[in-house]
């Protein structure tokens, strides 16, 4: 009676799965007819922010913590000297074999004395495989000028070794592949760059390094996974037995993929960017004028306060919101004075 009990629960438990994947379809559907929806907004905001100076430096200036952690000091000037354009576009949107919930982020610069890039973008796709689903990304190649890298040549190291992995078609699905790949060269010089790093060295910039929250999982691999996935699903509805032999002959992969992940949570910090930041660069530019507000309400025995700590406080470059807001600045190309970070 008890195993009869058991498999009517399992089988419950699979009708559920099933209908989960329903409600994925549906949120998906959701993103396509958003995206459809806001695509003329975007346009129109694209063309009126060209009109407002470093408008996205202040967006990124006002980054909600889940980002704004990862903003070092020097990555802040950076975006705020010749951080010039920005866009998210959702780039497998019609594409049959792939995912709305795919993305890329876009940042335009202009001349600056870190890097000689002028577009850096970084696609992020959604992927499957059996047992795992999320963002996998491709390093990204930064053309840093000479002892300018401000991820102390994370990112150069991460690019090769996504160069030699393409160049060997290496099947990160297959294991035995994968461990062959962890005896190159390429992969070593990574990993052991990525132990002796410290997460208050890594500059916001190691994101375009970033490669998933588990492995590495090609297209096809995920085509593979969501078929597979799907004609199980048919078959539940159908009320056909589900044969579960294929998943129980998995054995557990003992490799620590992230051992080579220059920016763990990278997908997070994609997430909110994308999903947040994005759509709501408006409200996120509108931060710096509430917190001149702030400022300005400030008694005079705050402002005797704050002098009284001059001395202790000459080490740091102190918040200039009215800069950051555009008053009192002398030129309009100068760029907005940024913000010390807390340690």
């Amino acid at each position: 009676m008890d195993h009869q009990k058991n498999e009517e629960v399992a089988a419950r438990f699979e009708e559920l799965a099933a209908l989960e994947q329903e409600f994925e379809d549906m949120e998906e559907e959701i993103i396509r007819q958003a995206e459809a929806l806001q695509r003329p907004l975007y346009k129109k905001r694209a063309d009126f922010v060209t009109k407002i100076p470093h408008f996205w430096s202040l967006v990124f200036e006002q980054a909600p913590p889940e980002i704004d952690n990862f903003i070092q000091p020097t990555d802040s000037k950076v975006f705020a000297e010749c951080l010039d354009t920005f866009e998210v576009t959702r780039i497998e949107l019609n594409d049959p074999n792939g995912s709305p919930r795919s993305f890329s982020l876009k940042f335009g610069f202009t001349d600056n004395e870190y890097f000689e890039d002028k577009v850096l973008e970084k696609n992020f796709w959604y992927r499957k495989t059996k047992d795992w689903q999320g963002l996998v990304s491709e390093p990204v190649k930064i053309n840093w000028k000479k002892g300018k890298d401000l991820t102390g040549g994370l990112t150069d190291a991460a690019y090769k070794l996504g160069e030699m992995r393409k160049k060997l078609a290496i099947d990160t699905a297959n294991g035995a592949a994968r461990k062959e790949e962890a005896k190159t060269k390429e992969y070593k010089d990574l990993a052991k760059k990525v132990e002796t790093a410290t997460d208050a060295s890594v500059s916001f910039f190691g994101l375009f390094s970033f490669v998933s929250g588990y492995r590495w999982v090609s297209a096809q691999e995920s085509a593979q996974a969501a078929k597979e996935e799907r004609e199980r699903f048919e078959k539940i509805r159908r009320g056909e037995k589900v044969d579960d032999e294929d998943e129980a002959e998995d054995e557990e992969d003992p490799q620590d993929y992230q051992e080579i992940e220059v920016f763990p949570g990278g997908d997070e910090v994609a997430t909110v960017i994308a999903e947040d930041m994005w759509p709501n660069a408006i409200k996120y530019y509108k931060g710096t004028f509430d917190e001149e507000e702030d400022d300005e309400e400030l008694s005079d025995l705050d402002v005797m306060d704050a002098s009284d700590d001059d001395d202790e406080d000459d080490d740091q470059e102190p918040v200039d919101i009215r800069a950051l807001v555009g008053k009192g600045r002398k030129s309009e190309q100068e760029p907005p004075s940024k913000k010390q970070r807390k340690a």
